[in-house]
């Protein structure tokens, strides 16, 4: 399981890898400070652990079921001669659920509701999980089907996406308390995030946006 440990190549190709799932990782940490910054102080670095840890749960599931990944590569169906996976399905509506939030979040920061503090905490925490389960799923595709690519070995996969998750964990607090204390940043995120969710639906109707002018444009 660990014969890879000798060699140089291995090594080059788990430090590669774990960069390349710290940067997919952004993506996690910024979404899940926005909606956590809807919960009352206390509960947010609980829901910020507890967020960062259903996706590396979810990354490694998927990891684990490589057979399962591998045949989300084939065509179910053809929108318009461009034949549509189950991957490529899970990016866009992937894509069009956070392209909902983001701008749902938007319109939600210029309204003022007449709710308590009370009935926020109680009525959103679980459905806030809910919405950062849903999205780490989406991430996690992405970043699974990275790491299948780039390396052989499954430990070395195991390896940098534990590692990514405990940078994530370390870096979500003091991003998360940037993003609340500053409303201009939030917004800035959340327009982010849009861009984030046109690029997974174009991934998913197999139009390539190279990550870097993504991450440029942030």
């Amino acid at each position: 399981m660990f014969e890879w440990i000798t060699s140089p190549e291995a090594w080059i190709a788990l430090a590669t890898l774990m960069a390349l799932e710290i940067v997919l990782g952004i993506d996690n940490i910024i979404f899940i400070s926005v909606l956590v910054g809807r919960l009352p102080e206390h509960q947010r670095n609980k829901a910020r652990k507890i967020g960062i840890t259903l996706a590396m749960i979810s990354r490694l599931l998927l990891l684990f079921s490589l057979a399962w990944v591998m045949k989300l590569v084939d065509p179910l169906f053809s929108v318009l001669d461009n034949d549509i996976s189950g991957r490529d399905l899970i990016l866009i509506l992937g894509g069009l659920f956070l392209l909902m939030k983001s701008t749902h979040e938007i319109h939600g920061s210029f309204e003022i509701k007449d709710v308590s503090t009370t009935m926020l905490a109680t009525s959103s925490f679980a459905s806030i999980l809910v919405q950062i389960a849903v999205l780490d799923l989406i991430f996690s595709l992405d970043s699974v089907i990275t790491a299948v690519g780039l390396v052989e070995h499954l430990s070395i996969m195991v390896i940098a996406i534990v590692s990514s998750v405990i940078v994530m964990l370390i870096a979500a607090n003091p991003i998360g308390e940037f993003v609340d204390r500053n409303p201009t940043i939030k917004m800035l995120a959340l327009s982010f995030l849009i861009l984030i969710a046109f690029t997974l639906i174009a991934e998913g109707f197999d139009v390539h946006i190279p990550k870097g002018y993504v991450y440029f444009a942030m």
